[in-house]
């Protein structure tokens, strides 16, 4: 009886195991947080900001764009690869996303909104939308 009861709790806890959560990655040349403040100084959000640099425009151009909800969704360094990365539910994905790049910013104009006259939001190259969520 005691090799039926460990084969069953055996059976039982193999299958309460969850897959691994499946991980969006991007690669990105530049991310940026920027906090966005009113005219009277008083923030108005923080946003998180990633670019791909455009050889042709000679200039980084954003890419895509999220609201900073959480201090965990911060970039933060990665000593092993040397890049910047941010993890964070991005919706139904857990999204990663690395960048060669980091800047912080603290402007009274939305950078993001600005850049849609060098680059429409329609013509982005957005971030990866996984099979299993399409």
């Amino acid at each position: 009886m005691d090799a039926l009861s460990a084969a069953l709790a055996l059976c039982l806890s193999a299958a309460a195991l969850t897959p691994a959560e499946e991980v969006a990655i991007d690669q990105v040349d530049l991310v940026e947080v920027n906090h966005f403040y009113d005219e009277h100084g008083r923030r108005v959000f923080d946003q998180v900001i990633f670019y791909d640099w455009s050889p042709g425009a000679g200039r980084y151009q954003v890419r895509a764009w999220r609201l900073l909800k959480s201090q965990s969704q911060f970039p933060i360094k990665n000593w092993e690869r040397g890049d910047f990365t941010a993890v964070w539910h991005d919706g139904e994905v857990l999204r990663e996303v690395r960048a060669a790049s980091f800047r912080e910013t603290w402007t009274q104009y939305d950078p993001e909104l600005v850049e849609r006259d060098y680059l429409p939001k329609d013509r982005r190259r957005e971030l990866m939308k996984p099979v299993w969520v399409r």
